[in-house]
């Protein structure tokens, strides 16, 4: 303020004063002296003497006065600053902002020769123009990405709540205008009454040019800093639509000027590179000054929140555990991040998704409770950190853990359930402190809950789309699987086979030896016919002792020897059923193409139970002696050709069938609404 600076002035005016009144009561003094003779002199001395005492107290205390003046003005302009790097701070607007905005502002004033109360109201409201955002929410304010149009019209509020604040204050000069209206725009679209062009107040506009450039120069949240002479030439471009375009102009031609007294304060902008290179929460030596603890508390608040956001969406594991991993990768420095999960036995964990450096390496890594360092943690379901990291690798026999200086290790628990365990490893952090810990400890607390809600719905829909006898897929899975090959094959112009595997003999195991070996004979058999299919064939079991296979990507001949394998791998299979039988079945196979037999489900099923049972058919004659009907699984493509006739034939529902099927001789083949259910020889 310049009420401190005035006053100390005045006091020095007042030095040569008390020469020229000491110099005068002398001389007086020696006149009453010759005069009156020295008598009188004798009584006059004390009472000056005194009255010089009494002035030179009085002096004093002014001058102390004026010194506890000028403090106090200092005190308070140091305790408005530091309020005000704080609100930036929370903000995410690093150290110097509301400064160098003071030295544009002032400056500006200053070559516009304004009056030195509005110098004041400059000065001060370039500390606290964004005083109002104690009112917007942590989680705007520190928002990455675009806001939407009701947290856009919060943010606005804060002008308004500002000036509101600035209000009870009283302050002498008009710094509650300019804060207020610091958002308004030179064409009328800004805010919070929409004022136009020399109707905002003039400080109100040079806080407009000052806050918007020295905002651009630094990082926020929803973008990153710019260049100086991207800022200088935004400026220029919205000159006459949001900033005065005099004062823009009268900025950027002193902008050296400003620049130079900047640097004069140590103020300077940072690099831009070593902005962004800088990690958010970073623990550097020393300990972070009181604004980066503010920025990361605000920064810790958003991203728990976000995170808890992001993860109450998804039900999904994989997506739930990418997410996990993104958002510890936002608080804290990691080259490698591993999130195991409790197997179903309990003693050991598997890595269910990890990220970053020889992540490839690590997926599906098995630890063991109690072995290493992520052991360790899951054993004593307390956080392990600063351990060596080659101790998690000691016994995978992994040749990188070397490469890596820190780690640490937190499990995951929810409701005192153990889910799993975080484990990040890193080669450039010496050692993960005790704030990386407690921020790993708080995130692994909100995404526990959301893993163990995630793993519970995949076992809820594994269970729904899974058969509980044999545990391969069900029907309905089945139909979810054909629509995905479906959608594949439209999209490549490619085709796949679909497979119907109906067992021989089922029937007279189950009824001699009973409903439970029947089951274990389908359970048995749905192992043997998977074992023959590649990892991305599709097996399900369809019904009674029925199972369907899709095979994408395959010719004719690759059917043909697969059907051969499954038969003979069945064939030669046998279930014990005590010391001394066993019981065996076979199995006959249909297969049928898409698009060439069928483009629906249904369409494929029956062209493909078509041949199915022709080749059942054949087994029973060659069974009963009838050679030459040479049935094999050969015969399941083969008769893709009778399968893609008997298509041609079948357009209507499978209710609808039974008198469009055409009948080989000798034969009755009996419907239901989903497929053809049974054959037998007819009678003459």
């Amino acid at each position: 303020s310049s009420a401190p600076a005035g006053i100390a002035e005045e006091e020095r005016g007042l030095h040569p004063v008390n020469y020229a009144a000491a110099a005068i009561v002398a001389l007086v003094l020696y006149g009453v002296l010759l005069h009156f003779g020295i008598e009188l002199g004798l009584v006059i001395l004390p009472a000056v003497i005194f009255a010089k005492l009494a002035y030179n107290i009085h002096l004093r205390a002014l001058e102390q006065k004026t010194r506890e003046i000028v403090e106090a003005s200092r005190l308070h302009s140091a305790t408005v600053e530091s309020l005000a790097t704080a609100i930036d701070a929370r903000d995410q607007v690093g150290v110097g902002h509301v400064r160098r905005t003071q030295i544009y502002a002032v400056g500006m004033g200053r070559l516009l020769g304004l009056s030195e109360g509005e110098i004041d109201a400059l000065r001060t409201g370039a500390l606290l123009h964004d005083i109002g955002k104690l009112a917007v929410p942590d989680h705007i304010l520190s928002k990455p990405g675009a806001l939407t149009p009701a947290e856009m019209e919060k943010m606005k509020t804060h002008s308004q709540v500002g000036a509101s604040i600035l209000a009870h204050v009283g302050f002498p000069y008009p710094v509650v205008p300019a804060v207020k209206h610091h958002h308004e725009m030179w064409n009328g679209a800004g805010y919070p009454d929409g004022l136009q062009g020399n109707n905002i107040p003039v400080t109100a506009r040079i806080l407009a040019v000052a806050d918007a450039f020295d905002s651009l120069r630094g990082a926020r949240p929803f973008r990153s800093a710019v260049s100086r002479d991207e800022a200088c030439e935004f400026l220029r471009s919205r000159a006459g639509v949001q900033f005065d375009p005099q004062l823009s102009e009268l900025f950027l031609r002193n902008l050296r000027r400003f620049e130079e007294e900047i640097d004069a304060e140590g103020l300077a902008y940072p690099e831009i590179e070593e902005r962004s290179n800088k990690h958010p929460l970073l623990i550097q030596d020393g300990g972070p000054n009181f604004v980066e603890q503010i920025k990361r508390a605000n920064r810790e608040v958003f991203t728990l929140y976000s995170l808890a956001r992001d993860l109450s969406t998804s039900l999904d594991v994989n997506e739930t555990l990418s997410s996990f991993s993104a958002k510890i990768g936002d608080m804290i420095p990691f080259e490698t991040c591993v999130v195991y999960l409790m197997d179903p036995a309990g003693d050991s964990a598997t890595s269910a998704f990890s990220s970053g450096r020889h992540s490839d390496l690590l997926k599906k890594k098995r630890v063991i409770i109690g072995e290493g360092a992520t052991g360790y943690a899951l054993k004593k379901r307390s956080s392990v950190g600063n351990v060596d990291p080659a101790l998690d690798f000691a016994f995978s026999h992994l040749s990188f853990a070397e490469e890596y200086s820190a780690m640490v290790a937190v499990p995951l628990v929810a409701d005192d359930e153990l889910i799993g365990a975080v484990s990040l490893y890193s080669s450039t952090v010496p050692s993960y402190q005790d704030e990386h810990i407690r921020l790993l400890e708080t995130v692994g607390r909100i995404a526990a809950d959301a893993i163990r809600s995630a793993l519970k719905h995949a076992e809820t829909r594994s269970h729904a789309l899974t058969d509980p006898m044999t545990g391969l897929p069900n029907s309905r899975s089945l139909q979810m699987e054909f629509d995905k090959e479906v959608t594949r094959a439209s999209r490549t112009g490619s085709s796949f086979q679909l497979l119907v595997l109906d067992l021989d003999g089922f029937k007279s195991v189950n009824d001699t030896y009973g409903h439970l070996f029947g089951d274990a004979m389908l359970r048995s058999v749905g192992k043997v016919i998977l074992s023959q299919l590649r990892e991305y064939d599709f097996l399900a079991r369809y019904g009674g002792d029925e199972f369907v296979a899709i095979i994408p990507e395959t010719d004719s001949e690759s059917v043909r020897q697969l059907c051969r394998r499954i038969e003979t791998a069945v064939s030669e299979f046998s279930l014990s059923v005590d010391e001394h039988r066993s019981a065996n079945v076979g199995v006959s196979l249909g297969s049928a193409s898409y698009p060439q037999n069928g483009e629906t489900f249904d369409q494929l099923v029956v062209a493909a139970d078509k041949a199915m049972y022709r080749t059942k058919e054949n087994n029973r004659k060659k069974k009963n002696g009838g050679g030459e009907a040479g049935g094999s699984g050969g015969d399941a493509v083969k008769d893709a050709e009778v399968a893609a006739e008997f298509h041609e034939e079948v357009s209507s529902p499978h209710a609808h069938l039974a008198s469009s099927v055409p009948v080989d001789a000798g034969l009755v083949v009996e419907l239901d609404e989903r497929h053809i259910i049974a054959v037998s020889a007819a009678v003459n």
